[in-house]
């Protein structure tokens, strides 16, 4: 298979980690591992709608267009770099992958999973040499430490 898998249990609320991957103010303070950090966030929320984000690593700034294919709230968020807004194919993909991320409730906050579906191995490959797992392990950390955060302002 041509799949990367990061499976987390995140401390924190269910609905507050959905918002954190939906509303683009909180998208930019997790979405890229520290130091590096997005500049821009633009959010469709709907299938076919825009999800773009543009990050800066290393002084160097990197657009990321794509677009959601599914959305189920709180549940469910497919979205891929291989399509732009409504459904049009781009020219030359990022990494070429969609990415299959789930969320359920756990007795301990999110059971929170990431799938990235690439079209070969060698895609694959590249993808986990980038590295995936520390990559998208440390935008999960943030994520949490950001979902916890305003869940605690939440009870407040």
């Amino acid at each position: 298979m041509n799949d990367l898998v990061l499976h987390r249990i995140l401390k924190a609320p269910r609905s507050i980690v959905w918002d954190c991957w939906t509303n683009p103010d909180h998208l930019k303070k997790w979405f890229c591992p520290k130091p590096h950090f997005v500049t821009e966030v633009k959010l469709d929320l709907r299938p076919g709608g825009e999800f773009c984000t543009t990050m800066k690593v290393n002084g160097e700034i990197y657009p990321n267009d794509g677009s959601i294919l599914e959305i189920v709230p709180q549940e469910k968020l497919v979205i891929t770099d291989l399509m732009l807004s409504d459904y049009r194919p781009v020219d030359a993909p990022g990494l070429g992958f969609t990415a299959i991320v789930t969320f359920a409730d756990h007795p301990d906050g999110t059971d929170y999973t990431a799938l990235a579906r690439h079209r070969n191995p060698e895609d694959t490959k590249k993808h986990e040499e980038m590295g995936f797992h520390d990559g998208w392990g440390m935008a999960a950390k943030q994520l949490e430490e950001l979902a916890s955060e305003i869940a605690k302002g939440a009870r407040k």
